[in-house]
């Protein structure tokens, strides 16, 4: 096979020609290059964002895409991460895994292995499809009230109660940046004859330096999933999956995906997956390597901050994760005395500085190639100045934490019937013992605390209604103040 030309970026080249030539569409977008909006939209937008809106098919290709200007691009880009196939998304992550799940599960009746402490996009895909979760128990830290990915051992176990899964779905790495042992848990799916995919979301840049954790296509997996938004150069939205290996119908994952995909998708987004992937082989490895450098010394300074603890080797282990994306500075505040929501909250108010996540005791930094010593230092500055302030906080407000066992809430129903069938809103004193038909979703990291389907307990709904009383962000209940929760008639 010939050796591709990563000096290319077809989708931008395609762009840059279609203005060079002076192209003119009577056709979306109606803005018209940006000449029909507002100014005052123009201003704020910048009139190089409009002037590369233009449309995918029947604009920056012809109708038959004979250019193959998409598909181009996808080539170069599994050729540079050394996948089969890859596709570009502009429906974001949650839109591919779902085409991933729907593709290897829709239709099974032995259902999907999946961990339950998946992000709500893959709730989304159950709830879509109608495949029955068949949840592998996530592997808990209860004193700091956290989870793991599952371990190797606990997929093999769910494979053992449940053979007639089609296929198994493993999230790595987690938004915390903690990773699975996805070498290993492929191997176990790959005895069987069943398909792994992997949502690696959060894990667009592991395939460009061999100081990140492993990344899933060289660890076997047959279909991952990546958001080149979350670590890479894309723009919100921009998603790849890639594939690998004969465990997957590619033809039915592409229907999949057409059916779930918007028939007009964004040049923009595409130009930005095209350039990023270029400019990954070309620089890759050596701003990865600066941005690794940074994130050892930004880690080290803040874990000199009093009662403060950057989490790193607790997270690995036997009992915890496999390995960890050292770019995701985890930062554990309980020893201050404060919760993580209130210093979310001081560091945007006081240094309009927004962190990754927040939850009662922690805080998410997320560094990126981007990333350079001033920035480094307004993290810092603004952290330092964060601690001094932080001798004056109240008191947090006291969030009621379930244990694991209470966590794990019992399945009655098919996410799909729940959520589609007869419902009534019911008080939330009240809820406890009723099946859920809504998902509730502490956001970020989007991992849901209920899942349509699910009996709630007394336990789960004080945590929630504790939590958002605290400052957790809870947006998708139907009921924003949860006075009230949505449950099967």
């Amino acid at each position: 096979m010939a050796e591709m030309d990563h000096r290319r970026a077809p989708v931008l080249e395609a762009l840059a020609d279609y203005h060079r030539k002076d192209r003119y569409g009577f056709s979306p977008p109606g803005h018209r290059q940006g000449r029909g909006a507002d100014q005052s939209v123009r201003d704020v937008l910048g009139d190089d964002l409009f002037r590369a809106d233009v449309l995918a098919r029947g604009g920056l290709d012809d109708w038959q895409a004979r250019g193959e200007v998409l598909t181009g691009a996808e080539q170069l880009m599994a050729d540079a991460v050394g996948a089969e196939m890859a596709f570009f998304s502009t429906c974001g992550s949650s839109l591919s895994v779902r085409a991933a799940m729907m593709a290897v599960a829709g239709g099974s009746s032995g259902g999907l292995l999946l961990p339950r402490d998946s992000h709500k996009s893959i709730v989304g895909g159950l709830i879509f499809s109608g495949i029955q979760p068949r949840w592998i128990t996530p592997r808990w830290d209860a004193e700091r009230h956290f989870s793991h990915p599952p371990s190797p051992e606990r997929v093999a176990g769910a494979w053992e109660e449940h053979p007639d899964a089609a296929g198994a779905l493993i999230v790595s790495p987690s938004p915390y940046g903690t990773c699975a042992d996805l070498a290993a848990i492929a191997e176990i799916c790959h005895r069987r004859g069943k398909p792994l995919i992997v949502d690696e979301a959060w894990g667009a840049h592991l395939p460009f330096h061999d100081g990140l954790p492993t990344w899933a296509m060289d660890a076997g997996a047959d279909v991952c999933v990546v958001s080149v938004h979350k670590m890479g150069a894309g723009f919100e939205q921009g998603s790849v999956y890639h594939i690998q290996g004969d465990l997957i119908d590619r033809e039915r994952l592409t229907a999949c995906a057409d059916l779930l995909m918007t028939t007009s998708p964004s040049v923009p987004i595409y130009a930005a997956l095209d350039g990023w992937r270029r400019q990954m082989v070309q620089h890759g490895h050596e701003m990865l390597n600066a941005a690794l450098a940074l994130a050892r010394e930004v880690r080290a300074r803040i874990d000199e901050l009093p009662d403060v603890e950057v989490l790193e080797d607790v997270l690995l282990g036997v009992e915890a994760s496999h390995d960890l994306d050292r770019l995701q500075v985890l930062v554990d505040v309980a020893a201050t005395g404060m919760s993580g929501y209130q210093a979310r909250d001081w560091l945007r108010e006081q240094r309009c500085l927004d962190v990754g996540l927040a939850d009662h005791r922690r805080i998410l930094a997320t560094m990126s190639f981007a990333d350079d010593r001033a920035s480094a230092d307004r993290l810092l500055d603004a952290l330092s100045g964060w601690r001094a302030a932080a001798m004056t906080f109240d008191p947090p407000a006291p969030v009621r934490l379930p244990s694991p066992e209470e966590m794990q809430l019992e399945s009655v129903a098919l996410p799909r019937d729940a959520f589609f069938g007869p419902t009534e809103m019911v008080a939330a004193a009240q809820a406890a013992g009723r099946i859920a038909a809504e998902q509730l979703t502490p956001y970020p990291p989007g991992v849901p605390a209920v899942v349509p389907g699910e009996r709630l307990d007394t336990a789960v709904i004080d945590y929630l209604r504790s939590g958002l009383a605290a400052g957790m962000a809870l947006p998708d209940a139907a009921d924003p103040s949860l006075e009230h929760i949505r449950v099967v008639a």
